[in-house]
């Protein structure tokens, strides 16, 4: 099984603990995580994580578009659910993903580093 890259689970726990999105325990961070369910990083924030990412990485994101993922926006249904029963049962991340398909997940962001464009 791949591992993610040091540096971007490193950048993606600095992003959170500086914008205080929420902790991440870079153990936790796997190639399935996904950016917008698991690290709640949806509407504007996804689009400044993005730049902040192709910045560090210089990634070229010229060629990306969210149609290929669909945009992520988020769910009020799971942000109840993760503030009642939180986010560390299995059971709520299962019902969660039936109630929101993540879109954009950190192997996206992984190739992107190995191959230098944002797709």
């Amino acid at each position: 099984m791949e591992e993610v890259l040091p540096q971007l689970k490193e950048f993606i726990v600095d992003y959170c603990t500086r914008y205080k999105i929420q902790q991440v325990d870079p153990c936790a961070l796997y190639l399935d995580t996904s950016i917008d369910l698991d690290l709640d990083i949806f509407d504007i924030e996804i689009d400044l994580f993005l730049a902040e990412f192709t910045e560090t990485f210089r990634v070229d994101d010229s060629k990306f578009t969210w149609y290929k993922y669909g945009y992520p926006k988020g769910s009020a249904s799971v942000k109840v659910i993760k503030t009642v029963f939180g986010y560390r049962s299995p059971w709520v991340k299962r019902l969660s993903h039936k109630i929101y398909k993540p879109k954009f997940r950190v192997r996206n962001l992984q190739e992107a580093v190995k191959t230098g464009r944002l797709l």
